[in-house]
């Protein structure tokens, strides 16, 4: 059996937020990472200084906005760069690949839905149609019988538990029915919402605004880990990782970690 970490992290800037990655990179030795919101071109990722601490490294950048990497310490192959059912979305919010473990393997993808804010408008409206499109993708995936990993910024708040106030969400688009019931037909369908599986009563934050919601602990679970029951199966651990958030110049987001057993 081989022990695995991985990490889901909204960097939120991967050239802003670099000394903080490579800190977090080098005391902790993740296996493979999935970072969203890279907010760069492919041509301007800091690819190099990654690679050096021995990872392979693929993404889908775009400049100033979104964009979407995995990290692994693994080969990686059969690499997907976009929703497969939403191909004409010019927006970089999803990269898929399978990792190459010892002849044996998972699946893997980094997530970054819309926010979808305001609500009433069109970016609410992509949101609805980006996650529609990922749950169709979401149920092929569940074909193939693997062990199936979808870690990112789902930029859902499923339920009560997982806001410190539901009041302060109440007309973000976070926390709208819509965006939630499609996250729960996932569920529904075979997926596993990792976190709250393991642990039913911790809100298990990973996102705090900038100001002193970290220091007063106003945050909400929007990061997630959705896996297959296969890999539900080989799931020994998750947690949130809240240290890299108490930094110097920090992501509003921190890392969620999972630990597996191949």
């Amino acid at each position: 059996m081989t022990k695995i970490l991985l990490a889901t992290w909204n960097i939120n800037s991967i050239r802003a937020r670099l000394p903080v990655l490579l800190k977090w990179l080098e005391i902790n030795d993740p296996d493979i990472v999935m970072l969203q919101e890279l907010k760069a071109s492919d041509k301007d990722i800091p690819k190099e200084e990654i690679e050096n601490l021995k990872y392979n490294f693929i993404s889908k950048g775009q400049k100033a906005y979104n964009g979407v990497s995995i990290l692994s310490k693994y080969p990686l192959s059969d690499i997907t760069y976009n929703l497969p059912s939403y191909t004409e979305d010019s927006q970089a919010r999803y990269i898929e690949a399978w990792v190459n473990i010892n002849n044996r393997g998972l699946r893997v993808a980094s997530v970054y839905a819309p926010n979808g804010n305001p609500i009433n408008t069109e970016k609410f409206s992509y949101k609805i149609k980006w996650l529609e499109n990922f749950y169709k993708h979401s149920l092929k995936l569940l074909d193939y019988e693997e062990l199936t990993i979808l870690g990112g910024d789902y930029n859902i708040c499923p339920n009560d538990i997982d806001a410190a106030d539901v009041n302060l969400i109440a007309g973000d688009a976070i926390y709208q029915k819509q965006a939630r019931n499609i996250f729960k037909s996932i569920l529904n369908k075979g997926y596993n919402d990792a976190y709250r599986s393991l642990n039913l009563d911790d809100p298990g934050f990973t996102y705090w605004d900038y100001g002193r919601s970290f220091n007063n602990n106003i945050g909400v679970r929007i990061d997630h880990f959705l896996l297959s029951s296969y890999a539900l199966d080989v799931c020994e651990n998750i947690f949130v990782d809240k240290v890299p958030r108490a930094w110097e110049r920090p992501s509003d987001h921190t890392p969620l970690c999972l630990e597996i057993d191949v």
